[in-house]
């Protein structure tokens, strides 16, 4: 059973460091070439991944980041993370209650309870 373990971290510790290795760009590798990097992480089981995990590549970079070598998307990534859209919307709902609040106004003021109109004179749903 204990084998079985060590087998499948030293196994599951080469894929991730030849991941890393694979994807990281050339400007951030140290010491030796990419390729060659790639061949010790595959040939010498533990000592290979451990040492790309530690030296083979320089992980110094902004705090916060993220992933050294990845592109930053710039700018908002959905329509509710777009401070400009969010504040149209909240325009847009404030101004919808300003018209709810005045047609309501106008039942109360001796309209006699009749359903608010809209400008053209047709009945408004409120919804």
């Amino acid at each position: 059973m204990p084998r079985a373990i060590l087998a499948l971290v030293s196994i599951a510790l080469s894929i991730f460091a030849l991941a890393d290795c694979i994807q990281t760009t050339d400007d951030r590798v140290r010491g030796i070439p990419k390729w060659a990097w790639i061949v010790l992480i595959v040939i010498i089981p533990w000592i290979g991944p451990i040492t790309w995990l530690l030296v083979g590549t320089d992980r110094s970079g902004p705090a916060g980041a993220g992933r050294p070598g990845r592109p930053r998307r710039e700018g908002p990534m959905a329509p509710d993370d777009d401070p400009e859209f969010l504040r149209s919307l909240d325009e847009q709902i404030r101004r919808e209650r300003r018209e709810r609040e005045k047609g309501s106004g106008a039942g109360e003021d001796g309209d006699g309870g009749s359903t608010p109109s809209g400008e053209d004179g047709e009945p408004r749903s409120t919804s």
